[in-house]
């Protein structure tokens, strides 16, 4: 029988959300073992001066329990 877990991390990036996925994935990939899957919960943009300075994403990301 295989167990999984759901945690919900955020990320952000000054690229792209796409950038901020990738990033997030990879330092979450440092610390849970079995990861399989993530969902973009949410997207925002932080604002500073009037534009864009930065893209957020949560993530609610699927890893394997060990046995």
């Amino acid at each position: 029988m295989t167990v999984a877990r759901v945690t919900e991390i955020s990320a952000t990036s000054t690229e792209s959300f796409d950038d901020a996925v990738k990033q997030g994935i990879e330092r979450a990939s440092k610390t849970l073992r079995g990861i399989t899957s993530a969902w973009v919960k949410d997207q925002n943009v932080m604002i500073e001066n009037g534009k864009v300075s930065a893209f957020k994403v949560n993530l609610a990301v699927t890893f394997l329990l060990d046995d």
